[in-house]
């Protein structure tokens, strides 16, 4: 039997033997451009509800695994119809940030996100079931709508952590380690450390090239905790602590079902589920040069509904496409899911060892609202970009422009709901992006269609 070699232009089909060497630069490529996106929505929510060092631990490793758990389980469907069978990444996503703190904050806790996402799972498989009328439902100016008010919903979150983070006034570790209590909340030296944060950003966007361009956010975070350290601002107490390796527990936070909950959420898994076929669309055309199939997009939206069931029963975050993998894909060709394998391998690996996720936890908040609100400002233009595809035109402005609005103008406007029952100020209106796509649907369906 004749021996395969590794061959170069195995990296250009998604299946072969590519080269060691280039298969894990290729897929440390695809590492750096979204690890830094898959622990923040974790990392904000522990932050947010104030949980122990070793739940926080919990969850980030949790979100890694899972992770890796739904890329691998995309790239090698079971049975052939379960799992896309293209070279995809999968992640925590920041869409789901906003209504997950809502949920959370409702006094829920992470019980009831696991809940909700139980529910959102069931809705993301039956989307993948029935993808063909589903579909026509969320044409791009709509999932545009809905990308777009997700950005902006995420800036009061980036700003809130520029300032150091609510809740996280440092006084706490101030008498302990003799800090200078000018390192509360709002205090110049948090605002000076985002700041510098944001510039690196900005300053390897703009001007740098290939892996210095690709890991922008990486190397920002990077810098800034470079300068927290220097300034006191880094704890670094709960990595001694945190274990070499640990598997996630099962249902480590409990799982309770609070409908306004489940709604909210429900409602986003179906808006990504439409999402995901765009993703799943740029790679095979990116990458392949042609549509995906049918069996493709029903395989990896099924795919991705049932493995977010399972990352709730694990204590993870949801998870969905990372359009910025799908930019390198398109950017360079190679889509051998070798690669994206190895990807995956490395994200269990990190998963796996409590000690790198407690580094994590160390990460000051000011360093993460720095990186986090260019990030922000991505998905929002990013929804722009599906708008401007369709045009701008007048029906395109209303739809657009009415659903932003209420969808951000109620959220923004506490009291607005007051006198109605706690249900519905959970469901429409702790996060824009529920009403923001109720109403894009609506006006979708009733406004005239232009000629």
């Amino acid at each position: 039997m004749q021996k395969i070699k590794p061959s170069r232009e195995a990296l250009f089909r998604f299946r072969g033997i590519p080269p060691l060497g280039l298969t894990v630069s290729m897929a440390l490529q695809h590492l750096v451009s979204m690890i830094v996106g898959c622990v923040t929505p974790a990392i904000i929510i522990a932050g947010t509800l104030g949980l122990p060092q070793n739940q926080r631990v919990l969850l980030i490793q949790a979100s890694l695994v899972m992770s890796a758990v739904t890329t691998l389980l995309e790239l090698f469907p079971i049975g052939g119809r379960f799992g896309a069978g293209l070279p995809v990444i999968f992640g925590v996503s920041f869409a789901y940030l906003p209504s997950m703190l809502a949920i959370a904050t409702d006094g829920g806790g992470l019980a009831a996100v696991a809940g909700a996402m139980i529910v959102g799972g069931v809705v993301a498989t039956l989307v993948g079931v029935f993808i063909k009328p589903v579909r026509k439902l969320f044409p791009p100016v709509i999932t545009g709508t809905v990308v777009f008010t997700i950005g902006l919903s995420l800036y009061p979150t980036a700003i809130n952590y520029m300032a150091g983070g609510s809740g996280n006034t440092y006084e706490s570790v101030v008498v302990e380690r003799g800090l200078t209590e000018a390192l509360v909340y709002g205090s110049w030296q948090n605002w000076a450390i985002a700041a510098f944060t944001l510039a690196v950003v900005l300053l390897l966007n703009n001007f740098g090239k290939g892996v210095w361009k690709l890991s922008s956010i990486l190397l920002a975070i990077l810098a800034g905790y470079g300068v927290a350290l220097a300034a006191g601002m880094v704890d670094l107490s709960g990595v001694q602590t945190a274990a070499w390796f640990e598997l996630p527990s099962f249902m480590p936070f409990g799982i309770s079902f609070e409908p306004s909950g489940c709604i909210a959420l429900g409602l986003l898994f179906a808006i990504n589920s439409i999402q995901a076929i765009g993703d799943l669309t740029a790679t095979t055309v990116g990458g392949f040069d042609r549509q995906p199939t049918n069996r493709e997009l029903q395989g990896g939206i099924v795919a991705y509904g049932v493995s977010n069931i399972i990352t709730a029963l694990f204590g993870g975050l949801p998870t969905a496409t990372y359009s910025q993998n799908v930019g390198i894909v398109t950017t360079n060709k190679v889509v051998n899911r070798t690669v994206f394998a190895m990807t995956g391998v490395f994200l269990l690996l990190a998963g796996v060892v409590p000690k790198f996720s407690a580094i994590l936890t160390t990460i000051p908040q000011c360093v993460l609202g720095g990186a986090t609100v260019a990030v922000f400002s991505t998905i929002a233009m990013t929804g722009m970009k599906l708008i401007a595809a369709e045009g701008i035109t007048p029906r395109n402005t209303t739809i657009v422009g009415l659903s932003a609005a209420l969808g951000v103008g109620i959220s923004q406007a506490a009291e607005a709901l007051s006198r109605f029952p706690a249900a519905v100020t959970t469901i429409f209106g702790k996060s824009p992006v529920v009403i923001a796509t109720l109403m894009a649907v609506l006006l979708h369906l009733v406004l005239p269609k232009e000629k």
